[in-house]
């Protein structure tokens, strides 16, 4: 029970931090605050060199620790034996017509049917979601997320709703990094059902790639015998105070540390889960396994490109804005240079790799306070 409670205490603190900053800093509640979707509400300060600079280094450090592992003390791995290959399931195939036809009137907004480009974003999510986990399903001999936990998956449908409303009230304290400029073309109510089943879609796509790339050995792996880093229960208690700190601060200096909505969760909750004696990301690490952590961010940057290549192809091909509800656009302070075919500024990616780790330590979380199964992994030899 005291567990339970200091969890739940560690969690209220990721909201209520940030609104405390916010309140001192703008002598009351922030501006844009409540209007969902959120719209931008105070323009960013723009774009600044040395910012830009120091954000490019620490991308290097990022690119070249993860492409070169051997620099860093990495060693290869005694390869896995893979499961023989399966078939397509049937799933698979009747969801690549659906993933078709939502991406053609997403993009197309054929004269007349218009209407249809508004309800193009789940559809064309849960039928992805299901197309990569009819590939892991193929190359896994048999054994996916839908075929052996499908109530797994059900459940991060239900933790992903819930987890993505989180980022959304943060996201006010930050001064909207992400806004819909079409927020008013549903009803209220309207809003609330099909965001929140938008929402679905976050966690399940992100462990779908997760487990897809864990069946191919270069990336299950490379990873997997590196560097022993074990955390005493000083640093544990260090991080979670550096946590509490970065939270406040995010509401006190929003366009400074608009950067920590997407690590505050990492140094403050898995901080005071390890402290607890539950297992997070950060924990193989003792042992050296580092690919739980590091094949958890890189599926969400993988993820993260089609994210930021559907939203933008909704607008591209049109001289105006998209009726797409759920399309969005970003106000990233300082760092809004270099774009790819996408809203999204080029660094902004760098943001997917840290971001995969909060939803897995979400998960985790809620996992422990409403008591079921955490484990969403069938890629193990000894899965069933």
């Amino acid at each position: 029970m005291k567990k339970l409670l200091f969890l739940l205490i560690t969690f209220a603190a990721i909201f209520t931090l940030p609104w405390i900053g916010s309140i001192v800093r703008w002598d009351g509640y922030p501006p844009g605050y409540g209007e969902f979707p959120a719209l931008m509400a105070v323009p960013d300060p723009g774009f600044n060199l040395p910012f830009f600079i120091f954000g490019c280094t620490v991308a290097l450090g990022i690119v070249l620790f993860l492409a070169f592992p051997g620099w860093f003390g990495f060693k290869p791995a005694k390869p896995i034996p893979p499961r023989p290959s399966a078939s397509y399931p049937s799933w698979f195939w009747w969801s690549l017509p659906v993933l078709g036809l939502s991406w053609l009137f997403m993009w197309g907004r054929f004269k007349g049917f218009e209407f249809i480009e508004h309800y193009t974003f789940v559809p064309l999510w849960w039928s992805f979601i299901l197309v990569l986990d009819g590939i892991v399903y193929k190359r896994n001999g048999g054994v996916s997320l839908l075929s052996s936990k499908p109530k797994t998956l059900q459940l991060l449908a239900v933790v992903s709703c819930f987890s993505w409303y989180a980022f959304e009230y943060l996201n006010f304290f930050v001064m909207e990094n992400w806004y819909y400029p079409n927020n008013t073309i549903l009803t209220n109510f309207g809003n609330i059902f099909w965001f929140s089943m938008s929402y679905t879609t976050v966690l399940p796509a992100i462990v779908e790639w997760y487990l897809l790339l864990k069946t191919f050995s270069a990336f299950r792996d490379r990873y997997s015998d590196g560097p022993k880093l074990g955390a005493t229960k000083p640093m544990l208690i260090a991080f979670y105070i550096v946590g509490l700190l970065l939270a406040l601060g995010m509401g006190l200096f929003p366009f400074q540390l608009f950067w920590v909505l997407w690590v505050a969760l990492v140094p403050l909750l898995s901080a005071a889960m390890m402290l607890l004696g539950y297992w997070t990301p950060f924990s193989s690490l003792k042992q050296g396994n580092w690919s739980p952590l590091i094949l958890i961010a890189i599926a969400t940057l993988f993820n993260g490109f089609f994210w930021e290549f559907w939203n933008f192809g909704s607008k591209w091909f049109h001289g105006t804005e998209p009726t797409n509800p759920n399309f969005w656009k970003y106000s990233v302070p300082y760092l809004d240079k270099i774009h790819i075919f996408s809203e999204m500024p080029i660094l902004g990616y760098f943001g997917y790799l840290f971001f995969g780790v909060n939803c897995w330590i979400l998960w985790l979380f809620a996992a422990k306070v409403f008591q079921f199964d955490d484990n969403f992994d069938v890629t193990d030899s000894s899965a069933k």
